[in-house]
């Protein structure tokens, strides 16, 4: 094996697991490290003073909280990329992230996020300059500040509390938050996290927020609700002033095609039907735009749509019948001067 021994071979796949330790997590103190590699912290000692001769900045602090971190490089780590593909790569996954390319999303960011630990500070500006050339059309998401995207992405990873500048009518508020996913729709970017000042789950639009950072109290994962399932009936239905439920007889993958993911929620019921959960300003528009997807359906929330409908059923009935009968000769046409 070129010379390698059996040792040489355990010590660089023992130090390569350990790199890959350090990008997973924030901060690991050295006994953490030892449990994991089964080594002693001494060794541990040894392994990080492996990976700082092979240019991966690892920083150590010392008393409570302090621990091994990975910090950014002062040059890029060798045998991984040139400074030219370095940049390119970075480009590309900001496009990535920004909705350029479909479905890509979520994995671009996170390898943004891993590149981001270990690019130096002059290849940092210049992607930050490049940012501004990347572009999408064909409902691309609105813009966010990749710099923002990566920061509540490590919070998220870490498990370490974030705040952020948030604006709600025109008005700018702290906000502070256990943060828990990054949910992208086709038009934006959310984030779903535990308001710590609300004692609850939200939902917060990432292109409305400023001066985001993440602070350096841990927490412990709560129960939480399923974030896209969350996130997905916040935009479609609870921001709204009126919820609705229909039962629609027609397949759900059918209704979804109908449907922006943004406008509404679809649940299967059985192979022919669906259950569709909308919300609007007023029930009218909810209920014009149920009409226009051909399919008949039935209200089940709230009682008072169901009402709607059969006052909108009379008048039709009657604006219908009226015109047949000028059709068919019963009445006289309609005058006018």
């Amino acid at each position: 094996m070129d010379g390698t021994s059996g040792d040489d071979l355990g010590t660089t796949e023992r130090v390569l697991t350990l790199l890959g330790l350090l990008q997973q997590r924030r901060v690991w103190t050295g006994p953490e490290l030892a449990d994991r590699l089964g080594v002693t912290p001494r060794t541990v000692r040894r392994d990080v003073e492996r990976l700082r001769t092979l240019g991966y900045p690892v920083h150590a602090g010392q008393g409570v909280g302090g621990g091994y971190r990975l910090g950014p490089g002062q040059e890029l780590p060798p045998l991984l990329l040139d400074d030219r593909e370095a940049i390119a790569t970075a480009v590309s996954l900001l496009a990535g992230a920004g909705g350029a390319v479909a479905g890509a999303g979520d994995a671009a960011l996170q390898a943004l996020t891993k590149l981001d630990q270990v690019l130096p500070a002059r290849l940092r500006h210049e992607v930050r300059a490049l940012t501004g050339s990347v572009e999408a059309f064909g409902g691309g998401r609105t813009p966010v500040d990749p710099e923002v995207l990566m920061t509540l992405a490590r919070a998220c990873r870490d498990e370490v509390e974030a705040g952020f500048g948030y604006e709600t009518r025109g008005e700018t508020r702290r906000r502070r938050v256990e943060p828990y996913r990054l949910v992208a729709s086709d038009r934006r970017w959310y984030l779903f996290a535990y308001d710590l000042d609300r004692d609850d789950w939200r939902t917060f639009r990432v292109d409305r927020m400023t001066d985001a950072s993440a602070r350096t109290w841990r927490f412990t994962p709560r129960d939480a609700p399923d974030a896209a399932a969350y996130v997905q009936e916040g935009v479609a239905s609870r921001v709204y002033s009126h919820q609705a439920r229909f039962l629609v007889h027609a397949p759900a993958d059918t209704v979804r095609a109908q449907i922006p993911a943004a406008a509404a929620v679809v649940r299967p019921r059985g192979s022919e039907r669906c259950e569709v959960l909308s919300g609007a300003e007023r029930l009218d528009s909810v209920l014009m735009h149920m009409l226009l997807l051909g399919h008949d359906f039935e209200v089940l929330d709230p009682p008072e749509l169901g009402e709607r409908c059969r006052e909108l059923a009379r008048r039709l009935l009657s604006a219908g019948g009226a015109a047949i009968a000028a059709q068919q000769g019963d009445a006289p046409p309609a005058a006018f001067g």
